[in-house]
């Protein structure tokens, strides 16, 4: 079976496309420069299917070789270079791995593409200056300050997603044991404990902030705008992006950034990796792995030090 059954299945390619790039943009903080190559990428690409009479939903491991193999041989046009072809081999294995996150697609057709992958680039990510600079940022009284604040201390002290933040409620939260429940990818709920100053933070939120923004309407959502409807995505990464360009980081970070610092930060803290992984909701251990190079190579100034918001 190569699919599952889903409304979303109805949606045009272009759609699914433009949601991909939302997530790129938003969850992951690719460039601008990125973003359209990924979108002339698959727009060939779903050009080439509908040749075919076949779509992003239904394309199978011999669709996506033979446009492979289309872009290498020209067929009356220039061929693509290897490092053209490497390129777009890897926007199609992201494109359908984000399928099938989002259970649009149950199999991977990139699975089987040959040829040599490049090294996982590593993530970047803060330093303690950096990141206390950050959290500095949100300042004063207001509603949206204290909101500001709660949100990205929680991100921080969690390792959060962009989409998990947005998604929390208020049930989700237990203040007085200290803990937090995510739901991750694939409607996975994972426990995650929240340190002292993010505690801090989203009580007085809850207590100042958060009613003066829902004006006494009923809300699930922890986080919420200033009409009082819950934080979209998109709004998430403009006060992030807004924080971090008062703090001087707009070139070095994105939402995606404060998950890598909470697991580099801990794993230079000495936290074992199981941990790590566990809060991170990592189905594979391998790619929690990829932290520990960070904190050996870059974080040496914390090596010793555990998360540094979390003690009492």
């Amino acid at each position: 079976m190569a699919t599952i059954e889903s409304p979303a299945e109805a949606r045009p390619y272009e759609h699914l496309v433009l949601d991909f790039l939302a997530y790129l943009e938003f969850e992951r903080g690719l460039s601008r420069n990125t973003l359209e190559a990924y979108r002339s990428d698959l727009f060939q690409f779903g050009r080439f299917l509908e040749g075919r009479g076949a779509d992003a939903v239904s394309a199978t491991a011999a669709d996506v070789g033979d446009f492979l193999a289309y872009l290498a041989e020209g067929n009356g046009r220039p061929a693509s270079s290897p490092a053209t072809i490497h390129r777009k081999a890897a926007c199609l294995r992201s494109f359908y791995r984000h399928l099938r996150r989002e259970s649009i697609r149950e199999s991977d057709p990139t699975a089987t593409i040959s040829g040599p992958r490049r090294g996982r680039k590593l993530p970047r990510v803060l330093n303690r200056a950096e990141v206390q600079k950050l959290l500095e940022q949100p300042r004063g009284t207001a509603p949206t300050a204290l909101r500001d604040r709660a949100l990205l201390e929680l991100m921080y002290a969690c390792g959060l997603r962009a989409s998990e933040a947005i998604g929390i409620e208020v049930s989700d939260i237990d203040l007085e044991l200290a803990v937090l429940r995510a739901r991750g990818k694939g409607s996975k709920e994972r426990v995650v404990p929240i340190g002292r100053a993010a505690i801090q933070a989203v009580r007085i939120y809850l207590e100042r902030g958060r009613p003066a923004l829902v004006h006494g309407g009923i809300v699930a959502q922890l986080f919420v705008n200033f009409r009082g409807e819950p934080l979209t995505r998109q709004g998430l990464y403009k006060i992030v992006r807004r924080h971090a360009t008062s703090a001087g980081l707009a070139d070095r970070m994105s939402p995606h950034t404060l998950r890598h610092t909470f697991a580099t930060h801990l794993l230079a803290g000495g936290c074992d990796l199981r941990s790590v992984q566990e809060m991170l909701g990592h189905a594979d251990v391998a790619t929690t792995q990829l932290y520990t190079h960070l904190s050996s190579d870059r974080l040496k100034d914390v090596y010793f030090k555990a998360h540094p918001r979390a003690t009492a």
